[in-house]
């Protein structure tokens, strides 16, 4: 059996999976920030700073204790859909669709209007559960692109888009590499607007420095 046939092999159980999908996509629904803030502020999040329910923006009201609570909300949730997942069935396949709803819900959360954070803790709180080693890597990955050009935003971007490569170079397996591509590209589609405006804001300042100075 190839490689390709492995890979789309249907399950063995499809109510399994179907309510490994479910359960997995309500759990990333429950969107921690969104409810802190509602219980403790009474405003809604969509509707304040860049509209996310994720840490970052929580802390534009809550402060750092906000974004630490919604950052180990966002994290346990990834974790416990894939240890759930894997601690109660051996097919790995299950464990990355279980990461992938688990991601999907907290971006596009059904009661919120589809309208929830990045993806970026609860896909990290699911890859360390998976193999740790990956977020070592995107650890790596991301301090490069910070060291020079001194932003969070931007270089998160460009470790999540090379986090699959690190994958396939850790363990080189076609289902491994599908795991951790999926809920890459989705973040990277959730932080669309973010690169843009990042990656303007890097040109305009290099561009800027670049030009002689005509004083």
């Amino acid at each position: 059996m190839s490689w390709l046939e492995q890979l789309l092999r249907p399950p063995a159980n499809w109510d399994q999976a179907f309510l490994v999908a479910l359960g997995c996509y309500a759990l990333g629904c429950v969107t921690g920030g969104y409810y802190l803030v509602r219980w403790r502020r009474g405003k809604d999040m969509r509707q304040l700073g860049s509209g996310s329910v994720g840490a970052r923006n929580v802390s534009t009201v809550m402060g750092a204790p906000g974004f630490l609570a919604t950052l180990i909300f966002d994290i346990v949730k990834g974790c416990l859909a894939v240890w759930g997942v894997r601690a109660y069935s051996g097919d790995e396949r299950l464990v990355a669709l279980a990461l992938i709803a688990v991601v999907v819900g907290h971006i596009w959360p059904a009661q919120l209007g589809f309208r929830g954070g990045k993806g970026v803790a609860t896909s990290l709180g699911g890859l360390l559960i998976y193999d740790w080693r990956l977020v070592i890597a995107y650890g790596v990955l991301f301090l490069v692109p910070f060291l020079f050009l001194r932003k969070t935003v931007l270089p998160g971007l460009i470790a999540y888009a090379l986090l699959p490569l690190a994958g396939l170079l850790l363990q080189p397996d076609p289902l491994a590499g599908v795991t951790v591509a999926v809920p890459a590209a989705l973040v990277l589609i959730a932080h669309r607007r973010n690169f843009v405006e990042e990656y303007a804001a890097l040109t305009a300042r290099t561009g800027t420095s670049s030009k002689p100075d005509e004083s």
